[in-house]
């Protein structure tokens, strides 16, 4: 009697919608895995793309970072080192320890002009950037020199004027250069005075070389304020950064670029963005960043002012990768939904559906996020969107008429998608309210589910005709 009773049993589990429930999450969790896969593609186009970004920047000029100018002065400090033994009694021993001198710049003002323009690798594209860097301002070392201690002396003859910078290949030539009312006669290489060493928090994207120009000091010697000019025709790729290091720092950047991002240590005092570009000064004092205003560099010592770096970012104000890897974070989201829609229409129309429906259903909506990838890489991304969507919506629509026996019915499926599609986009182009549309639809769908199933029987038809 027992085995007789068992199948009617599952039968009527089967038959029940918390079996299907069940089911749906099955699949669901089944479905994550071509979401992961395409999750993965996803972010290994956008690493190719790095790479096509990469490799055009490197045979244009890396990311411009650039610091300085400051003062560089070879020293020397002596020491009397004394050391007693029985055997030999009292020894002195002489001491040198090689040093350099950093002197920073009483006043600095950077002014960059830049034209922009976009190259392409294949379907890979990366903003570029040429114009002229003018570096001016003055030095005063008479406090640094009197700084220093009786056992401590410097060569002053050998002072060299050195601009870090993040690629030597940038650099396309020097207009004009001048320390007082001599010419300075610049050479490639910043002497191992980094300033940075990786362009700032994520900024850069490798570690800095030897980059920059220096020159030798001529009449250094003489010594009091000494007037500054440098002005260095230069490209470069992505973004600009530069380094507050003088006693007070003034920084304007300009270009024609339309959608500039302002990022790093400071934002600019001034600022003016428009469809013809954007133009951004800043004004800084060395008050408001720790970075001395002279210092002794010893062998074996670094110093990177990476935190104070700040700049503008060349930003494009869609970026294809970035959007598709949020579109894929809420996958899952808008997977559940026309399931629940489907689930939804099979109880009304009282129309069982196998559970193979609701898995193609399921794989449709993740070729959505498939479709959206391929076309954004060569379309406008809105464009690619309305596609994708219109492909898939249009496809569940008519395959819900070939499932439910009223092809009315069929119709609120497309509304259903139409509507999560809406609601996504809103989600990728809203980022500071992304996280309360979300939050609110998903409470709108739960409480509409709710509402729709208040009274339903979960065991079943049976269950509820034997209540």
């Amino acid at each position: 009697m027992d085995n007789n009773a068992k199948p009617p049993i599952f039968k009527k589990f089967t038959r029940g919608y918390t079996f299907k429930v069940l089911m749906l999450i099955v699949l669901v969790l089944l479905l994550l895995i071509p979401l992961s896969m395409i999750r993965s593609l996803v972010n290994e186009r956008g690493r190719t793309a790095a790479e096509a970004e990469s490799d055009i920047m490197e045979a244009w000029g890396k990311e411009l970072i650039a610091a300085g100018p400051i003062i560089t002065i070879p020293g020397v400090k002596t020491q009397e080192i004394i050391t007693r033994s029985e055997k030999e009694g009292e020894k002195v021993e002489i001491v040198k320890t090689p040093f350099t001198l950093v002197i920073s710049p009483r006043r600095l003002n950077i002014d960059g002009v830049f034209k922009t323009e976009v190259r392409r690798r294949g379907i890979f594209s990366v903003p570029l950037f040429s114009g002229t860097l003018v570096l001016s301002g003055s030095f005063d070392p008479s406090a640094a020199l009197a700084g220093l201690l009786p056992q401590e002396a410097v060569a002053s003859g050998q002072a060299e004027l050195v601009i870090a910078l993040s690629g030597q290949k940038g650099i396309r030539k020097i207009n004009a250069a001048s320390w007082g009312n001599d010419e300075l006669f610049f050479q490639p290489g910043n002497r191992e005075h980094n300033l940075f060493l990786s362009g700032g928090r994520g900024y850069g994207t490798q570690r800095v070389g030897g980059g920059g120009i220096s020159a030798v000091l001529s009449r250094f010697e003489e010594g009091g304020e000494t007037d500054f000019t440098i002005s260095i025709e230069i490209q470069g790729g992505r973004l600009i950064r530069v380094l507050p290091i003088a006693q007070d720092t003034h920084v304007g950047i300009a270009s024609d670029w339309p959608s500039p991002s302002f990022q790093g240590a400071f934002l600019p005092s001034e600022s003016t963005v428009g469809e013809a570009g954007f133009s951004a000064s800043w004004d800084i004092s060395y008050l408001s960043r720790d970075i001395p205003l002279f210092l002794k560099k010893y062998d074996g010592d670094n110093y990177g002012y990476d935190e104070s770096l700040f700049g503008v970012d060349f930003f494009r104000s869609i970026d294809t990768y970035f959007l598709n890897t949020r579109a894929v974070k809420y996958a899952v989201l808008f997977l559940i939904v026309p399931f629940l829609t489907l689930f939804l229409l099979e109880i009304f129309t009282k129309r069982r559906i196998h559970p193979v429906p609701y898995l193609l259903s399921g794989i449709g909506n993740a070729v959505f996020y498939l479709l959206l990838l391929s076309l954004s890489e060569q379309i406008p991304f809105y464009a690619a969107y309305l596609i994708a969507a219109l492909a898939v919506t249009i496809l569940l629509t008519l395959y819900s008429r070939s499932l439910l026996p009223s092809r009315g019915k069929s119709w609120y499926m497309g509304l259903v998608v139409t509507l999560s599609y809406v609601l996504l986009y809103a989600v990728l182009n809203a980022e500071s309210y992304a996280l309360l549309i979300g939050s609110v639809g998903t409470f709108f769908v739960i409480a509409l589910v709710m509402f729709l199933t208040r009274r339903l029987e979960w065991y079943g038809e049976d269950e509820q005709e034997k209540g």
